[in-house]
């Protein structure tokens, strides 16, 4: 699964509240077709490769996938039944943040039918809405 080798701070802090529209990755620069989020997040690095391992199921050694976000942000957690106090909790697994508007994942070589219903399946996968989007080709 995706983890950050290095990070200059081990914990964060959680920063709950997601504001804004993606001004960033809006558009499908690698391949031809991608899957945009439509909603804000936080989307684990399990569900990362859940949505890729959906994907390249899918197209069977066919095409290129790209995953156009990167999990960097610690999530601490505690034990069970442990007191208050004590500090925070150990770095438990990391999430990217996702605005509305992101694009998550990008395809190149195949059909637009085939991209469409991978990205389909991935995005079932997903805590977030998602919509399937195109290259604009101008």
């Amino acid at each position: 699964m995706l983890a950050p080798k290095k990070v200059k701070h081990r914990k964060w802090h959680r920063g709950d509240k997601i504001k804004g529209k993606a001004t960033r990755m809006t558009k499908v620069s690698f391949g031809d077709y991608g899957l945009k989020g439509l909603q804000a997040g936080w989307i684990t690095a399990r569900q990362i490769e859940s949505a890729r391992r959906a994907i390249v199921g899918h197209i069977q050694r066919g095409g290129k996938v790209f995953i156009r976000i990167f999990p960097d942000k610690p999530i601490t957690a505690k034990g069970n039944e442990m007191p208050m106090g004590k500090g925070k909790g150990a770095v438990d697994h990391y999430v990217a943040v996702v605005k509305p508007g992101t694009v998550l994942f990008e395809m190149s070589g195949v059909d637009e039918e085939t991209a469409r219903r991978s990205m389909q399946l991935a995005g079932y996968k997903l805590p977030v809405k998602t919509k399937f989007v195109s290259k604009d080709l101008i």
